[in-house]
């Protein structure tokens, strides 16, 4: 399930997401394919500056439209796309457990999911903020 939310928002994320806040100034930027962008400028935006480190699901907004536009569907993406590789993962070595193999292949995809995890997670962290995470 997570990887298909992950997967269903970037989707419709990409196509019609309205502009982001980015660095917390008001002056939005526009990732969408629906704003103006094509196949290779579009992107699904960070999250806003002002938002920083905080998590940032639906339900803390005061409305979706303020969601959107703090970038809300970033962090949805991310997190929910890590937890479902991770949860992949572990799928994995269970299974070459209980088949009474090596899990050489759970160790084999854990250098990409650590670059993933880098990029995405451990980077924004450092900086103090997903405004400064890879856009989509």
């Amino acid at each position: 399930p997570t990887l298909l939310t992950a997967t269903s928002c970037y989707i419709i994320a990409f196509i019609a997401a309205p502009p982001v806040d980015i660095d917390g100034i008001r002056e939005p930027v526009a990732g969408s394919l629906l704003y103006g962008n094509n196949i290779i400028s579009g992107a699904v935006i960070p999250s806003s500056n002002a938002i920083g480190m905080h998590f940032y699901p639906i339900w803390e907004a005061a409305s979706v439209d303020e969601w959107l536009y703090n970038g809300g569907p970033y962090q949805l993406i991310v997190l929910h796309f890590l937890l479902g590789v991770a949860s992949y993962m572990g799928r994995e070595w269970e299974l070459s457990y209980r088949l009474g193999m090596r899990p050489w292949i759970f160790v084999a995809f854990s250098a990409p999911v650590a670059a993933a995890s880098a990029v995405f997670l451990v980077y924004p962290i450092g900086q103090g903020s997903f405004s400064d995470g890879m856009p989509l």
